[in-house]
């Protein structure tokens, strides 16, 4: 994902596509993260807390956005602020598009300063986190 020179207030950011949850990496998030609940990881435990299955870790999708900002930020900019609301359940199969929408830019101190809202959906348009994040990039 190439970083801009310099964003514009309605610019779009991303999109960061990921490839298909499976439950190897749900698994392994479980083991990475220490939440073992096994609504993550088995099937039945799942079924009967009525989730109808297992669902990922909604800090597992946090993270995905959080890598799509990563790589907006590159190691030149600072990741200010980031908060995320769970709106959905992302399931094995699933594939998370993580984008966002500048909404103000200010210049401060030879860098500038993005505010934006960011979200995750899954391949069928259904939003599964939404929130914003500021983060700051030295001026182009």
């Amino acid at each position: 994902m190439e970083r801009m020179e310099r964003y514009q207030p309605g610019q779009a950011l991303g999109p960061l596509v990921k490839p298909p949850v499976t439950k190897t990496q749900l698994v392994m998030y479980s083991g990475a993260s220490g939440d073992f609940n096994p609504i993550h990881t088995v099937d039945e435990f799942a079924e009967q807390a009525g989730l109808g299955g297992v669902i990922a870790h909604g800090m597992l999708t946090m993270a995905f956005v959080g890598q799509m900002l990563s790589e907006i930020v590159g190691v030149e900019g600072d990741l200010l602020t980031f908060g995320i609301r769970f709106t959905g359940m992302v399931r094995p199969g699933d594939v998370v598009t993580c984008e966002g929408t500048v909404k103000e830019v200010e210049d401060v101190e030879g860098r500038q300063v993005v505010r934006a809202d960011v979200w995750g959906m899954t391949q069928k348009q259904e939003r599964v986190v939404a929130g914003h994040a500021e983060f700051a990039v030295p001026l182009g």
